[in-house]
């Protein structure tokens, strides 16, 4: 019996090794600026990150197409820190919070992010990328910051021609009839809020807010004195002004129950409340203006205190998709011009490549 086991150890031991073999086996080698390999455990790695998005396995020839795209992004970003193309990382943080802010409608700093997904999901932001794109925070950043460099780099290349690519005033004008019930304001108003952080003396907190709160209502001190004393270094508080949907992601986004900000939506123009509790600060909030739903005109303004209007907004968009498609097909074209024997060395082709890419099938 011993003998049948140590058997059975040795085979696991063998058969783990041999897939740990398999997972370094080069495929392919980038020469462009440096020697960079392409490993079977990289590739892999990012076709979970398509196969996670796109909810099922990825065929042999999928994972060849992910291989060949792989290559083309490592020989563009070789090319584009050649050519001393950087970006700083505080970009990258600065990039991957509009993307996190724009999907929940709110916009929000990373901790907060991190603490609105742990309140409603349980789970930390760690988590959720690695459940929905197959990498955690600092890899999901690595991730953007290469795209940038790269995307970068394809603009440095092609500024003149990218900047034709604009729409028409009649392509403007049929993507608002096109899309015209999508135009729509919903209920919102802007509300200025003070919150005093409870640290470790909750009671100091409490009463430097209703100090604030009284400061206020006796219009001793106005919004804009109190927006900018809250940015003085040790100030002990935060205060500003911002406008909200009448949305469950706004609500979330400031802390606040739902069911509570619709109580404040019910109230008067000029409405302060009185000092409120929550888990973490003590806050008070004011209406300064409100705004009701309707569907917007072409050349009314899309949001409330800005001056971009219907047509501005749809002739910003448009242009991004078409320069997006722009670059995409500038990068496609200086992939097919770097992707040269002398740069590119295919490890692994025909039978032996289909065999390590096996995996999962």
């Amino acid at each position: 019996m011993k003998k049948i086991i140590l058997s059975l150890l040795i085979f696991a031991a063998a058969f783990g090794m041999a897939f740990a073999q398999s997972d370094i086996q080069v495929l392919t080698v980038i020469k462009y600026n440096k020697s960079e390999s392409i490993t079977v455990k990289q590739l892999k790695a990012r076709c979970e990150t398509y196969q996670k998005q796109m909810g099922k396995k990825l065929t042999l020839d999928e994972k060849k197409m992910v291989l060949k795209s792989l290559t083309e992004e490592k020989l563009i970003l070789q090319a584009a820190q050649k050519a001393g193309i950087t970006i700083p990382d505080s970009a990258v943080d600065q990039y991957f919070m509009q993307g996190m802010s724009q999907q929940i409608g709110v916009n929000v700093t990373e901790k907060e992010l991190n603490d609105l997904i742990k309140n409603s999901q349980g789970i930390t932001l760690d988590e959720l990328l690695i459940q929905q794109a197959g990498m955690n925070v600092a890899e999901y950043k690595n991730y953007l910051k290469n795209q940038l460099i790269a995307q970068q780099y394809v603009l440095s290349l092609n500024q003149n021609e990218m900047q034709k690519a604009v729409p028409s005033d009649e392509e403007i004008r049929l993507f608002y009839e096109s899309n015209k019930s999508s135009f729509v304001w919903n209920d919102m108003m802007k509300m200025f809020i003070v919150l005093v952080p409870k640290g470790n003396n909750p009671e100091a907190a409490r009463l430097k807010t209703n100090d604030l709160l009284n400061k206020f209502v006796s219009k001793k001190v106005t919004v804009e004195q109190l927006s900018v004393q809250s940015q003085a270094e040790g100030s002990g508080f935060q205060a500003g002004e911002m406008i909200l949907p009448k949305t469950e992601a706004s609500a979330a986004g400031i802390g606040m129950p739902y069911a509570n900000l619709l109580k404040v939506f019910a109230q008067d123009e000029g409405y302060v409340s009185e000092l409120q509790e929550t888990k973490d600060d003590f806050r008070f909030i004011s209406v300064s203006k409100k705004y009701a739903a309707k569907i917007l005109a072409i050349s009314d303004i899309v949001q409330p205190d800005t001056t971009v209007t219907v047509y501005d907004y749809i002739r910003a968009n448009l242009t991004q998709q078409k320069q997006m498609v722009f670059v995409q097909q500038a990068a496609q074209k200086l992939a097919d011009d770097l992707n040269k024997p002398e740069y590119v060395e295919a490890k692994k082709t025909g039978a032996a490549l289909d065999k390590l890419l096996e995996w999962g099938d």
